[in-house]
């Protein structure tokens, strides 16, 4: 591949992109560093908070920071990279990199990446295809997660991150109780049953989608190997499925009105709930299989 010289965009996103992780680990690492040792971080300093442990009557003590640096920082960093390695793994990724990169370097993410590509090698495809909605949901499960704790933070006023949550960390104030505190708080507690409410529809949207999908793979396997019908057999139209690109077999017509197999226009629907032709929206309970139509 010939060499080029690099152009302005080029040069400028990989500086901001240079300038973005640096300030990220400079940022992390001052925290860090701080919490172990003792001492107040900047944001802590500036609103004149500082840290206790369960009892609030002292300062937590250095393997209970310990812990939360560990559960801050590292924690979900290898949590993500492990999803993100098995996903990459369970779609069928390329192994004979981490191979080769295994014997000229030394990383830690580069053993586990080859023992999960151990791992998964052992599992036939049904296992690997039943894994997938596994990884998904636990991705998911962890955002859900984050969310719910925020608003529990929200409405009780503690426990800020999960790490500080899980290691037993709170805060205390150095200032005494204004008189606006009450009030604070109370438009705080609003917003996080506003963030729960908005929370349980979420997920309320997300199991209907689910199950709705669900359905119309129950309704495809039903129907899958039904015999054409005596009227689709003697029909001499020229009507063909835009999706296989064959002759229609179990008609079914969308809200828009176009028509397509049943088992293609279901399939379809298992990965985007819009019309093939004109994109328009729509549920896959709303499709409708035409059983006599000629």
């Amino acid at each position: 591949m010939p060499l080029v010289p690099a152009n302005q965009p080029q040069l400028i996103r990989s500086i901001q992109k240079d300038e973005y992780y640096q300030t990220s680990l400079r940022n992390n690492a001052n925290e860090a560093f701080q919490t172990l040792a003792g001492f107040q971080t900047l944001g802590e300093e500036y609103v004149s908070i500082i840290q206790v442990d369960p009892t609030r009557r002292r300062i937590p003590s250095r393997i209970r920071r310990l812990a939360f640096v560990l559960l801050h920082a590292f924690l979900p960093y290898v949590l993500d990279k492990l999803l993100v390695c098995v996903e990459h793994e369970l779609e069928g990724g390329e192994s004979s990199n981490v191979q080769r990169d295994t014997a000229l370097t030394w990383s830690p993410m580069v053993y586990i990446k080859a023992w999960i590509q151990k791992a998964v090698r052992m599992l036939n495809s049904q296992q690997r295809k039943s894994l997938k909605p596994v990884v998904f949901a636990v991705q998911q499960g962890i955002t859900v997660l984050h969310r719910f704790h925020v608003a529990l933070f929200y409405i009780s006023g503690a426990f800020y991150h999960l790490a500080k949550r899980t290691s037993g960390i709170r805060y205390l104030r150095v200032q005494g109780i204004s008189v606006e505190d009450k009030g604070i708080r109370n438009s705080y507690r609003l917003l996080g049953c506003v963030s729960l409410l908005q929370l349980a529809i979420t997920l309320a949207l997300q199991f209907n989608n689910l199950r709705q999908r669900q359905r119309a793979r129950h309704e495809w396997t039903q129907h899958r190997n039904l015999p054409s019908s005596p009227q689709e057999a003697s029909t001499s139209r020229s009507a063909r499925c835009i999706l296989c690109l064959e002759k229609r077999r179990h008609s079914t017509v969308t809200p828009c009105g176009h028509l397509f197999c049943w088992e293609c226009i279901t399939e379809w629907c298992n990965t985007k709930t819009e019309c093939p032709l004109c994109r328009e929206k729509f549920q896959p309970h709303r499709l409708v299989f035409l059983r006599r139509y000629r």
